[in-house]
């Protein structure tokens, strides 16, 4: 925890209406200055018991405080070091909390083992046993189980994907663990694109995850023994920029500088590679496009991934580049800083606010008319394309750049992402 970021706070309450928790319970110690509070409390000597962690657990990390806040408080940087602190005292959470954190953290930052569960959900999948399940289960499992995309044919990135035309960059891509295995067409989509705008894209096989999920929850030395690793790799791939497609991702992997600053020999490395960091709406808006964008006739809805708009400030790139493909109407989404419930592993380990939230943000998507929901994040597509599942009203959802793809390509935009209410 830092004392003196705690300071910053002066309790103004400019964060309470953009903070998800604090509109769903009203609850002063599950906004961000209650917690900020409990911070100061714990710093004075308060211990650090279930009561005080359930509060910090609650929260999304969701940043809209964050944009918010016209005090400049770094309300990111205080929840990830206290939550490095909760986890220290992770024996003060009850057992069946701590096994779902071991469980999530013993699969999903490692793309092989998600890959081996490929099988077995597709079967889960066909043989309807997905709607028996979810009649069934409760929590966590349930949760899981309403959650999971439907996974067809596994497409993998080639290890370099040559420019079409004139080469213009050379870029890195991160594959990501969820990304690379339940939204495969994501990946291919990015490549293409980027590929069709004169990039020359590298995606180096043996990187692995890069950290967020741990970032994020407060488990500090796993990040950082994750954030070497991934460095390393695409230092050796000699590229001008790394593309990311997931919003939560990107946010950690641009955050590397800030993370490894107290080490010497890593300061310097990992400071050039956030530099280098770019969500890949970003990367092509600042090189403007070279392919030719075919009609996509479509209104559609745009969701702000909050580690895009609030931990990176990229808004305006994502929309400019939809509202440059021809036929495509572009609505906004009522309360479009309020977090669809999704949040890394929140929804697995707090899965009822995260439901709340969820039919929050479909309520809000529905108000749209829009036939299409777009967004840049594998936890908001999962997490919204589950909560519009449930009102049993169809709806594509997709990333935004496979909306891209499909106009570059020409192709149906009802061929591409994910079909709710199927």
């Amino acid at each position: 925890m830092r004392r003196d970021l705690i300071a910053d706070c002066v309790h103004c309450g400019f964060c309470l209406p953009t903070c998800p928790t604090y509109l769903l319970w009203g609850e002063e110690m599950d906004s961000p200055r209650g917690r900020i509070y409990l911070m100061k409390n714990v710093l004075d000597g308060a211990p650090m018991d279930d009561s005080t962690i359930q509060h910090f657990d609650a929260c999304l990390g969701c940043m809209a405080c964050v944009t918010a806040c016209p005090s400049g408080v770094q309300y990111d940087v205080l929840i990830e070091t206290t939550r490095s602190e909760v986890e220290t005292h992770r024996a003060s959470r009850s057992a069946r909390r701590t096994a779902v954190r071991r469980l999530i953290f013993a699969t999903f930052p490692y793309p092989r083992r998600l890959r081996a569960l490929r099988p077995l959900l597709r079967a889960y999948q066909a043989t309807g046993a997905q709607r028996v399940a979810r009649r069934r289960m409760r929590g966590t499992l349930s949760t899981m189980a309403g959650l999971v995309p439907p996974l067809g044919v596994r497409q993998a990135v080639p290890a370099v994907t040559p420019p079409v035309g004139p080469q213009r960059m050379r870029v890195g891509m991160l594959l990501g663990c969820v990304q690379r295995e339940f939204f495969p067409g994501v990946n291919a989509a990015t490549a293409r694109v980027l590929a069709a705008e004169g990039c020359e894209v590298v995606a180096p096989a043996g990187q692995q995850c890069c950290g967020a999920l741990s970032l994020h929850s407060g488990r500090e030395s796993e990040a950082i023994t994750r954030a070497k690793r991934l460095i390393t790799t695409f230092e050796a791939a000699h590229v001008d920029a790394v593309v990311v497609n997931a919003a939560g991702c990107g946010s950690s992997m641009k955050e590397y500088g800030r993370l490894l600053a107290g080490e010497p020999a890593w300061a310097r490395r990992a400071a050039t590679f956030s530099a280098k960091c770019r969500d890949v709406s970003e990367l092509l808006a600042e090189l403007g496009p070279v392919a030719t964008r075919h009609p996509l006739p479509v209104v559609a809805a745009y969701h702000d991934a909050c580690h895009l708009s609030h931990a990176q400030g990229v808004r305006a790139q994502p929309r400019d580049l939809l509202s440059a493909i021809p036929g495509l109407e572009l609505r906004e989404i009522p309360e479009p800083d309020i977090c669809c419930g999704s949040a890394g592993i929140y929804n697995l380990v707090n899965p009822q606010p995260a439901r709340e939230l969820g039919e929050r943000k479909a309520a809000n998507v529905r108000t749209t008319g829009a036939s299409l929901l777009i967004t840049a994040n594998p936890g908001c597509l999962m997490q919204i394309d589950s909560a519009l599942r449930r009102d049993g009203q169809p709806i594509v959802l997709a990333h935004t750049i496979e909306v891209l793809d499909a106009s570059i390509r020409g192709v149906d935009i009802r061929s591409i992402g994910v079909v709710s209410a199927r």
